[in-house]
């Protein structure tokens, strides 16, 4: 890794009235102006055969201001709303490389409410950060400074389903520099029962944040399933039930963190399996444990960390038969279930956790690929 990396810092804030209703009008437009834009674009394919551009979009933004119906557009910043286009531009792209599924429309409800300023739309002084058309600098809590002399390129805010506000300052941050090379390498394993199992011999314990709070959340459902639709009592118990599962999320995302960054830190290289976790969730049985021990999220972390620290990560093939390959004279075991847990090599007589076996082979299959 070469040059100075740009990191994101998350804070929470707290908006005056004003300040909520105007990015409360931003999130409408945002997700109106994707909208419009994704279906004019979807139209313009069916009909002509057309593969529009950004450039496009954004002349077709212009033309809707100006229209009687869409003259709200006008009312917020117009720099969230070309982002917008740029993030859906994004989208056709890694449509267009097959890296993604076809961009889809975004819902009130279970689209994430944010919106992206860049520089020419706030304004960085003194520590204090004020937003296109605001006429007071935001409330942020800053729980942990932000680097010497760091000036923000891009500010994110965003309103999670429990009602919290954040705010994500993208800066240049020196501080993130490659680690001293070490001679560890080690296979990772991801596991039901266990999060993830290493080469090493170690496990670590899944902890099934969802199934701690599942009572409490199931208690939570049914109230809102009760609740008449559109009533106030009823905004009171989605309300509750969002903070459960956020209260979920953050736990695991806390842990995922301190994990990924142990695991870069102590090995030069890891190895992963190269696992498709959106096909994994098509088994109902196992759906919601994989949901909880969120091994998308884990390494994603991985690999942004180890570009970070001058580390490696190398995923290997999700097809390689892993767990019944002997990890010592290389036979593989055929008859070998699911259910079986510890099995003997009937080539070299060798005993084998399923797990632990796996791991070492998904270490030595990775370090033969490089």
């Amino acid at each position: 890794m070469s040059g100075v990396v740009k990191r994101a810092y998350k804070y929470r804030f707290y908006p005056s009235p004003e300040q909520a209703e105007l990015l409360g009008r931003t999130f409408g437009c945002v997700r109106k102006v994707y909208n419009l834009a994704l279906e004019a674009r979807t139209r313009a394919w069916a009909v002509d055969r057309q593969r529009t551009t950004y450039v496009q979009s954004s002349a077709w933004l212009s033309e809707w201001k100006r229209t009687e119906g869409l003259a709200f557009l006008s009312e917020v910043s117009s720099v969230p709303l070309q982002q917008a286009l740029r993030h859906l531009q994004a989208g056709f792209a890694a449509f267009w490389d097959r890296r993604a599924r076809y961009p889809r429309f975004k819902s009130k409800r279970k689209s994430r409410a944010s919106a992206e300023f860049t520089r020419s739309a706030f304004r960085w002084r003194d520590g204090q950060l004020t937003l296109a058309k605001m006429n007071t600098p935001l409330d942020i809590v800053w729980s942990r400074p932000l680097p010497e002399g760091a000036e923000p390129s891009t500010v994110t805010v965003s309103r999670d389903a429990a009602g919290r506000w954040f705010v994500s300052l993208l800066v240049e941050d020196p501080t993130v520099k490659p680690l001293a090379p070490v001679d560890a390498e080690v296979g990772v394993d991801a596991g039901i029962t266990s999060l993830l199992i290493l080469s090493t011999g170690k496990k670590i314990t899944n902890p099934r944040f969802e199934r701690a709070d599942r009572r409490k959340l199931a208690k939570a459902q049914r109230d809102l399933s009760r609740k008449e639709k559109g009533s106030n009592n009823r905004a009171k118990a989605r309300l509750r039930v969002a903070r459960i599962h956020v209260r979920i999320a953050d736990r695991r995302r806390d842990h995922l963190h301190k994990l990924t960054t142990r695991l870069v830190r102590e090995n030069q290289t890891v190895v992963i399996e190269d696992l498709c976790v959106r096909n994994m969730l098509r088994n109902h049985r196992l759906a919601r444990v994989i949901s909880d021990a969120a091994w998308s999220d884990l390494r994603r972390m991985l690999e942004y960390k180890a570009a970070w620290y001058g580390r490696t990560v190398i995923p290997v093939d999700r097809w390689y038969p892993s767990s019944k390959t002997c990890s010592a004279c290389g036979r593989i075991n055929t008859t070998l279930t699911l259910n079986v847990r510890t099995w003997t090599c009937p080539g070299c007589g060798t005993e084998h956790d399923r797990d632990i076996n796996a791991a070492r082979n998904i270490l030595a299959a990775g370090l033969a690929e490089r």
